[in-house]
């Protein structure tokens, strides 16, 4: 059977040396390439076209982190797991968000290391279970910010009576308040008056930053999605 092709990523010699006989002795995994740094990772990855990449996180020069990115832009189908000595890594979402498929630690048994490499190999995400545990929790402190968040707008719009919703929108449509005052049948300081505490509400400091901001965190209809103003 083929064997999966892997490059070996890392500024220690004797690390890549070790890793390599690791490799070369499973039946499906052949090291055709070793990199000291990322500058020659990306070099290499264009040349031999590796189908997994076993990427050290801390070298001089360009480190991992952004080896990953670059190769991920040139070869989005090949499999980068990053290497690190560290259990709390704050580097581990920016690797995923470069494009890793893993993140192991360096102390990993090697009979687990090769299991999670297959395991990436057919899609699945290699992550050392104890720097699992740190991205779930990112994961739900991110959560519980965007419902807070969320929960923020929701509040400031129900802060908003109807007619200071409608004037905001004619706002963000483009109408001035002498516009806003004809179409509603009211006196301009009436409109001046709801603008007022339309901005005193949303902590703005002027109309259209007023009704951007509204745009923004949904406390209006999209412009697009409103009748068109009478000519």
């Amino acid at each position: 059977m083929s064997k999966y092709r892997v490059l070996l990523v890392d500024d220690h010699s004797l690390f890549r040396e070790g890793l390599a006989n690791i490799l070369n002795n499973q039946p499906d995994f052949e090291v055709v390439g070793e990199a000291n740094d990322g500058l020659e990772a990306v070099v290499m990855a264009r040349k031999l076209k590796p189908n997994l990449i076993l990427m050290d996180v801390s070298m001089p020069g360009c480190d991992g982190l952004e080896a990953t990115s670059r190769i991920k832009r040139e070869l989005p189908d090949v499999i980068i797991i990053m290497l690190t000595v560290r259990d709390e890594d704050e580097n581990l979402f920016q690797a995923i968000r470069n494009g890793a498929q893993g993140y192991l630690l360096k102390s990993i048994r090697s009979r687990d290391m090769v299991e999670m490499a297959r395991g990436a190999m057919r899609g699945e995400t290699a992550i050392t279970p104890s720097l699992g545990g740190h991205m779930l929790e990112e994961f739900r402190r991110m959560s519980r910010r965007m419902r807070d968040d969320n929960d923020d707008a929701w509040k400031k719009s129900e802060a908003l009576t109807a007619r200071e919703q409608e004037i905001l929108g004619m706002v963000a449509a483009g109408a001035t308040n002498q516009e806003i005052a004809e179409k509603l049948n009211v006196s301009i300081h009436t409109v001046k008056s709801h603008l007022r505490k339309v901005l005193a509400k949303l902590h703005q400091g002027r109309r259209h930053e007023a009704a951007y901001y509204a745009l923004r965190e949904g406390l209006i209809p999209p412009i697009e999605s409103r009748p068109p103003k009478d000519r």
